[in-house]
């Protein structure tokens, strides 16, 4: 897939992505992030309307349960025609692999990419050791897991960009950091805590940005998406 900023979808209804969507030339193809909110609102048919636009699809449901429920939830989740999905690292070795297993089975023809989230780009270092009771800090977690996914045959992580060099140098070539938390100098930080401009995320070796508000809250989005793509693409 070509490295493009994935746009995150932060809308609750089809209505309001087409709208969105109206601010983009119709012949590009995007790289768009359906979350939780417009999934469980729609379902699989927003995905098939996404797909017959021409976009691609990151389905992000962070799936975290016990492996049978993992399993076939990813087994379902395979037969919809998605470029990428992701679980929970923190929901263990053996969820991972039931979910690859499950993602493998359920797939039509390409296995989409499967990533595991290591820690929320909302989560900073008094959270992890008050709340998750974790001795290290929320960096050190992000590898750790990272090795944890890695082990677990997934295709990569969703991590801070903050993270991604470092998990690079831990992991092999082809793992992937796809990394939320993206922010341009001017922007707003809102509820997250470890943010990155797109330039710097692709000088600390992110493979793909996900970029939301910066993009869905202009009144201008394919211009805001233009210079994020412009920031992300310009280093070499």
């Amino acid at each position: 897939m070509e490295k493009r900023p994935i746009i995150a979808l932060d809308f609750a209804t089809m209505e309001e992505v087409l709208q969105f969507l109206a601010h983009f030339p119709k012949e590009e193809s995007l790289f768009l992030k359906v979350g939780m909110e417009l999934f469980y609102a729609k379902g699989p048919d927003c995905i098939r309307t996404l797909r017959a636009l021409g976009h691609d699809i990151f389905l992000d449901v962070k799936v975290h349960d016990i492996p049978n429920t993992a399993y076939h939830a990813m087994k379902s989740l395979g037969k919809l025609d998605i470029q990428m999905t992701n679980v929970h690292a923190l929901g263990g070795i053996d969820m991972m692999h039931a979910a690859k297993e499950g993602l493998v089975e359920g797939a039509k023809t390409a296995v989409p990419k499967l990533i595991a989230v290591t820690q929320l780009t909302s989560t900073n270092n008094q959270m992890v050791h008050l709340e998750q009771k974790i001795n290290q800090d929320v960096h050190e977690s992000a590898y750790h897991l990272a090795k944890m996914t890695e082990l677990s045959g997934l295709d990569g992580v969703v991590c801070s960009a903050q993270e991604a060099k470092t998990i690079h140098r831990l992991t092999t070539d082809a793992f992937l950091c796809v990394t939320p938390g993206i922010r341009l100098e001017t922007d707003a930080i809102g509820d997250q805590k470890r943010v990155m401009t797109p330039k710097k995320a692709r000088m600390n070796q992110a493979d793909y940005i996900v970029v939301g508000r910066p993009i869905t809250t202009k009144a201008n989005p394919y211009q805001a998406y233009q210079t994020i793509q412009t920031q992300w693409s310009e280093v070499k």
